[in-house]
Formats: C-alpha cells, structure tokens, sequence
C-alpha cells in the first residue's frame, strides 16, 4: 500500500493545479484519472477544443466578409471538416501532453484509473487501495439533462458530441442560450448550419448585465442564429440521422416542433461524484447535490476537501485553478485565498463578452448607490480599423468612493480587456485611477479607460 500526503481525485483544472502546488509545497502528491489523458473536462471535451473551433471559424468568417475590403482577394477558403478536426484534436494533444510533463517536472504519480473513498485516509484505484493523508475530491461536472430528451451524442448531443460530430448539419437546434449553447452554436453557424437557439427564459445568458445581453443577442441574429425565448422544451424525438424538438410557449402554451438534424442539450451541467457513494462517509451534499465545504474547503469529514464544479459557485475553470492552489496552502499549513468577488466570466463568441462582480441589477437590490461609465468600441481607433466597433465597455463604481465594483465588456478581446479590472479590483482601485493610467495607442484596452473617464468627467473620445 503506497502512501501519500495528498491524493487528488480528478486532473481537470482544479485538480492538477491543486496536485502541482501540493508538490510545490513539498508534498509527496498523487493524482487520480481514469481517462487515458490529463486535463479533465476542459482540455479533453470542453474549453480547449471548442476554442480551437472557434477559432478556426472566427477565421472563415473573416475570410468570407472581410477580407476583399482589406484587399486580400480570391475564392473562400472551403471547409475540411476532417482537416478542422485533426487541428482541434492537435490543440488537445499538446496541452494534455503538457500536463503530463508538469507532473513528471513535479514528481506526482498518476494513479490511472477511476477512484473511490472506501474510508478517510484511503483512496481505492481498480484494485489498489492507497493511504492519503489528505483528500481533494476535484472529480468536475457532466452535462445536466431534461426530461423526455434521450441523449446519444450522436443525434441528440451534448457538449461533447457537438465537439465529435461527423460532419457539419444543415440544421441545428439548440437547447439553452447559455455560455455553451452559444459558443457551439456560433461554431456551426459560421460553418453553414442554420442553429435555432431555444430558451426557456425571456433573455439569453443568465444572470448578465441585461443591457449585454440585449446587444449581444441583436449580434449573434445579425450573425444568422435565431432565437425562440420563453419556450419549454417537452420531449425530443430522434432517428438515426433526424430529429424533432417539442416545444411549449410560455406565454400562450401553444405547441410546435422543430426540425434538426444534430440537436445541440446546453442546458446547464451538475456536479460528477455519483461514483464516490460521499453520504456514506458522512459527506453533506447541498440540495443542488453539491459538496458542502467550510470556508477552508474541508468536507465534514476532516482531511477530506472538496474544490471545483463539484462545490458551490460558479463552473469555471479558472475559479477551480484558485480554489485548487488555495487549497494547497492550506493542506500545507498556510493560508489559502481567493477571492469570490473577482472571478471573471467569458463567453469566447465573436465578439467575446466578459464580466467581473456586479451587475446594476445586484447593486440595485443591495440599495447601493453607484454610477455607470460607458464607452462604445465605436470610438475606439484599433476596433474600427479590425471591424470590431460593435460593443462597449461599462464600467460600475461606488457613488460616494468611487472604487470599482464590477464591469461588463461585450467587444473585441473582451476576455483579456476584463483582466485590467479584475486587477484594479483586487487592490480596491478607483475608476479614476484607472482613468489616469496610461493606455498604448492603438489599443482595444484605450475603450477600458474611456469607459472609467466616463464614470468622472466624461470620456475624451465620444
């Protein structure tokens, strides 16, 4: 029996990163994975492939729409399928090849195969069982269901068949306007599909600044998706190369049936530990069948912690990277940190949209007094000499202090441009330090520090 400081049940983002800052720590560390690559969800079937189809897409559309005013002219590139998929699955390769690499630099055994908790203290991989002084449950989430729709990755898919398909359909459904519908959906879109998007709610994107939301759903039908809202979907039926979508309105409870050849299930993912049996051991689960954690990220059972898409919050890679090293300090003795308030969400369309703390709905329903700055990428130099001028930057701060409170990019590089408020946030900046930063010119990030000019005195260029 093989015994360890740390024994970490998962290689996604949350647990390699957890693994790899365990053996920084000086912590003889293992890590458990039934797939036969690291990476977990994300790198394998999740936000590495479909950012190299987006990608990739994003390219053709350029090709197709503006590439003759730049005066780059010629025939459209055609779509290799084949070709797309090879370069997705060379994308994985590397980066699951990468963790790999990080673990032999780091000394952590990869225990191969699935585990269990039989008992605290003891990890059981196929037949072998191994002690652990401590135990990082970072197993992730798998795609949630709806009920009368049989999902066989082929014709009804998910995520990660959507990211396998044989060829690109004529016609698409998508069940759910959230992150991941939205991302597969533009893939396929750019590629030819026509995708319908269906949603249950009235606005797409839960939970986003409602002014984006409304901008972003105008671009993405400028783009070619269509949008049913307000509809609840029954029940799907599907043949070998068909399918049919029921749905109900909710406004009037009228019936109809959409025709698809690939229907896209985006309707959210729940938590992946159904194989642990965790009540056994005394492990609580929330109502939303999460693992509950103190503060420190310890289970109910001492010595046994829990970080990720199987804890509360939200289900971002990133957020389980920082619960992952935080984690680590802890186990080792030290005091592991993040930070709740600032964790970005992105959504890797194009244009990107990206978000950080509050929305004015949440600082509404707070009763706190805020103002808004604003700045369109119309006025910004670089976006309209890249046929990126649609969007805006918008700017949240304290009325009274003026610290900044959240932002909402919807525009190009939105992804990277949030970083510069997350870190302002992080050390409790104000807009108008932000506004006296000296921003390159030309850059996209110039429309960040207009916007916070605009919660003082006014923008210089709108």
């Amino acid at each position: 029996m093989s015994s360890y400081d740390v024994i970490v049940i998962g290689s996604g983002p949350g647990g390699y990163v957890a693994a790899i800052r365990c053996a920084q720590l000086g912590l003889k560390t293992a890590c458990v994975e039934g797939r036969d690559t690291l990476g977990g969800t994300c790198l394998n079937v999740g936000c590495i492939p479909s950012k190299a189809l987006l990608h990739a897409s994003h390219m053709l559309h350029e090709a197709e729409h503006n590439f003759a005013e730049m005066g780059l002219k010629g025939k459209s590139p055609s779509v290799d399928w084949k070709q797309m998929q090879a370069y997705k699955q060379s994308t994985i390769d590397t980066n699951t090849k990468g963790i790999e690499f990080l673990f032999k630099k780091n000394k952590i055994d990869w225990l191969k195969g699935w585990g269990s908790v039989p008992e605290a203290g003891r990890v059981k991989v196929g037949d072998d069982v191994h002690e652990a002084k401590n135990i990082i449950i970072a197993t992730g989430s798998e795609a949630a269901s709806l009920p009368g729709v049989e999902v066989d990755e082929k014709v009804v898919v998910t995520s990660t068949g959507a990211l396998e398909l044989g060829k690109v359909p004529k016609k698409m459904v998508v069940i759910g306007a959230g992150v991941i519908g939205l991302e597969l959906g533009s893939v396929y879109s750019r590629l030819g599909a026509e995708v319908t998007v269906v949603e249950f709610l009235d606005a797409i994107t839960p939970g986003m600044d409602p002014e984006v939301q409304k901008t972003f759903q105008r671009m993405l039908k400028k783009q070619g998706l269509e949008f049913i809202m307000g509809a609840a979907v029954q029940k799907t039926e599907a043949s070998k190369t068909k399918a049919k979508v029921h749905y109900k309105l909710r406004k009037d409870d009228s019936e109809h049936v959409l025709d698809a050849d690939v229907v896209l299930v985006a309707t959210g993912r729940k938590p992946y530990h159904d194989h642990l049996d965790l009540e056994s051991l005394g492990i609580r689960l929330t109502k939303r069948g999460q693992i509950a954690i103190t503060k420190e990220w310890q289970t109910d059972v001492k010595g046994i912690y829990a970080i990720g898409d199987v804890t509360e919050g939200p289900m971002l890679a990133h957020k389980a990277e920082d619960e992952g090293m935080a984690v680590a300090e802890v186990i080792a003795g030290k005091h592991g940190h993040v930070n709740y308030g600032v964790i970005p969400g992105v959504i890797y369309t194009h244009p990107e949209v990206a978000n950080v703390g509050e929305t004015e709905e949440t600082l509404k329903e707070a009763g706190r007094a805020y103002k808004v700055g604003k700045f369109s990428f119309m006025g910004n130099a670089r976006a309209k000499a890249n046929f990126a001028g649609d969007g805006f930057v918008k700017i949240l701060a304290d009325k009274e202090t003026d610290r900044i409170l959240g932002a909402h990019i919807i525009g190009p590089s939105a992804g990277d441009l949030i970083h510069e408020v997350c870190v302002a946030m992080e050390f409790g900046a104000s807009a108008q330090d932000l506004a006296m930063t000296c921003h390159a010119h030309p850059t996209y990030s110039e429309a960040v520090r207009e916007a916070a000019l605009a919660c003082g005195d006014g923008p210089i260029h709108m």
